[in-house]
């Protein structure tokens, strides 16, 4: 199959149901051989199960495409590196990396356990860290000895993560992380010929189906908008040639709508030029927070300001 990663090398992490299932089909059918990781744990990131992985790999053979499937655990360092040795080891190589798997454990911060908040914390956050960690080595490896490397990483942010929302404090967390870790990787890696950008997908999906119970029925004629299959086409464009200008970015992503998210910066600011007294900040601080601009919303506008 020919496409836009024509030969491209790619690994997708929990690529096993949902967006990440998406972005395996869409890369293989442009072309790329993939390696479909996934656990096959529960949305909590409990239990495991070879069979989803297997079925991905299955779909992509029978377009014909190649895969292979990777059982390993993203969030240990160790099966991170195997990952990225399988790819080298099957197919040649490494083109592009998707840091895609997650869970959730919602909880309100009152209610949370030390445990609730590991573990998000640990397969998001670490699970990045850790792939990316291992391929960006290989890349390095791969410049130092004179070889060029047209490569990419591409991690899974969230709005949760870069907007807010309530009782993810943990998922958010590290959501967030991923947006800040995603800007840095791409500084650090750029001279080794590695763009590093990230998503903020929207999609129904295992993680997010009991959030709007209330969501009406797509028609059978009808585009559905909630599609994980939306999210792909930007992901797999991403890990094209064609994206080698583009690097340290956010993207929103849902439906047929992709807008920049732009990060933190300063905003209204006074300098007193000397140390301020705490008790001159009573005026100074509400005023600058009367003249920035709201916190963004879920949807990731800013919502108007009420004339008083």
């Amino acid at each position: 199959m020919a496409g836009i990663c024509d030969g491209r090398i790619v690994i997708v992490t929990g690529a096993g149901r949902g967006i990440g299932r998406s972005h395996a089909l869409e890369f293989a059918a442009q072309g790329a051989k993939v390696v479909v990781n996934d656990l096959g744990a529960k949305v909590d990131g409990t239990g495991a199960d070879a069979g989803p992985a297997s079925e991905v790999v299955s779909a992509i053979k029978d377009m014909g495409g190649e895969a292979i499937a990777n059982g390993d655990d993203v969030s240990d360092f160790e099966g991170a590196k195997r990952l990225i040795e399988s790819a080298v080891s099957a197919f040649g190589g490494l083109d592009v990396l998707v840091n895609n798997a997650g869970i959730l454990r919602d909880r309100m911060l009152i209610n949370m356990t030390p445990e609730e908040w590991d573990a998000v914390i640990r397969v998001h956050l670490r699970g990045t860290y850790a792939p990316a960690h291992h391929a960006a080595v290989y890349w390095r490896e791969r410049a130092k000895g004179g070889e060029t490397n047209d490569a990419r990483i591409i991690n899974t942010s969230s709005s949760s993560g870069i907007y807010g929302n309530v009782g993810q404090a943990n998922y958010g967390a590290a959501k967030a992380g991923i947006a800040a870790f995603t800007i840095i990787s791409a500084m650090e890696l750029g001279r080794y010929g590695v763009t590093v950008n990230a998503i903020a997908p929207g999609a129904l999906t295992r993680m997010t189906e009991g959030l709007r119970p209330d969501r009406p029925e797509v028609k059978p004629d009808e585009f559905d908008a909630r599609s994980p299959d939306n999210v792909a086409p930007l992901v797999v464009w991403l890990g094209s040639k064609e994206s080698a200008g583009i690097t340290g970015r956010v993207f929103n992503v849902a439906g047929g709508r992709i807008s920049v998210a732009e990060g933190w910066h300063a905003g209204p600011g006074v300098d007193k030029g000397d140390r301020w007294d705490p008790a001159e900040l009573g005026k100074v601080v509400p005023d600058l927070v009367e003249k920035a601009a709201p916190n963004a919303a879920m949807s990731g506008e800013r919502p108007q300001r009420t004339s008083s």
